[in-house]
């Protein structure tokens, strides 16, 4: 291999020349527009980590509401809970009080029903007391008569 010192000169002169003419022509807007290349990726990266970081945060947010919307949930359940025992004892004893007023009526009811058998059974024991004497005072009788008497009447009222 042999070298031609004159093509190698003229080579690297055109070289140059050419290094020059891209240098002072293409490199400048080429490296300018690799640098605005380099600037938007940059640009949609920080967007990118931004968006990131928004998305986590309203996730945040979004996990805490909930959990907040189960404490409440859950605070109206137990509450709805304490409010139907509240209620329900309350009926309960409502009907133990009617129950029982219902029960001292019904006593009230029978008391006064015997008091009106007994006044009753007593009139009737005082007229036939009254019948038998006014019979004893019409006969006069003996004792086996008047055992008799108290027979049939106490018959009588034994019936009735």
């Amino acid at each position: 291999m042999h070298i031609e010192w004159s093509n190698f000169f003229i080579q690297l002169i055109a070289f140059g020349i050419l290094y020059w003419l891209l240098s002072r022509y293409a490199f400048g807007p080429l490296f300018s527009i690799m640098e605005q290349r380099k600037q938007f990726v940059k640009e949609q990266l920080e967007n990118a980590e931004n968006s990131r970081k928004l998305a986590e945060q309203q996730y945040e947010e979004q996990k805490s509401t909930l959990q907040q919307a189960r404490k409440d949930a859950y605070d109206i359940i137990e509450q709805a809970k304490q409010t139907s025992s509240k209620q329900a004892e309350e009926i309960v004893h409502a009907a133990k009080s009617e129950a029982t007023r219902l029960k001292d009526e019904a006593v009230k009811d029978i008391e006064s029903e015997k008091n009106k058998a007994i006044a009753a059974l007593r009139g009737q024991v005082s007229g036939m007391s009254v019948m038998i004497a006014s019979k004893i005072i019409e006969k006069q009788i003996d004792d086996k008569s008047q055992e008799q008497l108290v027979n049939q009447y106490l018959n009588e009222v034994g019936s009735k």
